[in-house]
Parts: C-alpha cells; sequence; structure tokens
C-alpha cells in the first residue's frame, strides 16, 4: 500500500478507482475557489465564510487577519495547482495527493485546537470542510484500492 502513496516513479499510471479520480477533481475545483476567493475577496471571506468578528479588531489587528487570510489563499492555491499537475500528468501521485490534503486538513485543525479563533456562531466553512473531509477519505480508499477486472476469468 506504501508503494501506491509513494510510488517509485512519477508518471501517469494509476491504478485506482475512476471514481477517485473524479472526487479529485471535484476536491480540486473546490480548494481552486476556497483558495482564489480567500485571495481576491477576503474581508467578506473572513467575516461570512469564517465567522470570524472583524468588527471587534482594531483597523490594525483586522488588516493583519485579513492579510494572513489572503497568503493562506496563496498557499492553498499552489497546493492545489500541484493538485491539478497531479491530475493532469502525474497520475501515479494521486492517492499521496490525498494523504497530503489529509495531513494539511488535520494539522490545520490540531492548530486551531492549541490556538483557537474566537467565530461567531457556527460558520458555513465548517460544513465545507466536513464535505471536504468525506471526499478526501473516500477518494483516498478508491485511490488505494485495485478496482477488479470484470473481463478476468471466474473459476469454476
Amino acid at each position: 500500500m506504501l508503494n501506491r502513496i509513494f510510488p517509485e516513479q512519477l508518471d501517469n499510471n494509476y491504478h485506482g478507482y475512476k471514481l477517485a479520480l473524479w472526487i479529485f477533481g471535484l476536491l480540486l475545483l473546490m480548494k481552486l475557489g476556497i483558495s482564489l476567493s480567500s485571495i481576491f475577496d477576503t474581508h467578506n471571506v473572513v467575516r461570512s465564510a469564517d465567522g470570524i468578528p472583524l468588527d471587534t479588531f482594531t483597523s490594525g489587528g483586522a488588516a493583519t487577519v485579513v492579510s494572513v487570510t489572503a497568503l493562506l489563499g496563496l498557499s492553498q492555491l499552489l497546493l492545489a495547482s500541484l493538485g491539478v499537475l497531479a491530475l493532469i500528468r502525474y497520475r501515479a501521485m494521486i492517492p499521496f495527493m490525498y494523504v497530503l490534503f489529509l495531513v494539511e486538513y488535520f494539522a490545520k485543525k490540531w492548530i486551531q485546537l492549541v490556538k483557537p479563533i474566537i467565530r461567531i456562531g457556527t460558520p458555513p466553512a465548517t460544513y465545507v470542510n466536513v464535505l471536504l473531509i468525506a471526499l478526501l477519505l473516500t477518494g483516498l480508499v478508491l485511490s488505494l484500492c485495485r478496482p477488479t477486472s470484470r473481463l478476468e476469468p471466474t473459476a469454476e
């Protein structure tokens, strides 16, 4: 199984279920959309999607939160771009990319437990994250399993 996550050669030889590729493409579209909106519509994303009460911060504090969020959006854009490259040219990387996205997600959640962010209510991003984690876990399992061929002879 580790050979699937860390292939010896990065090529376009993918051995998992095709559904995992479709899920990965959907995840990439979501991640690209989230990252671009974090870069270009940062103030609105911080207030509405993330539920951070910018109005309670000083102007310098609010500007810092907005700037850090845009920088995080850039990091997310670069990570998603790596995923696009894997989907188009290096499909052997797909299981690794699923693991990388999962590690990144859980590492951010751990950091938020250690250094919590004060939010207003339950922001919509919470529900998007639940969907993302479900898709990531499903896609990882499907990318690691080999589909059985229907053309193989059956033992009688």
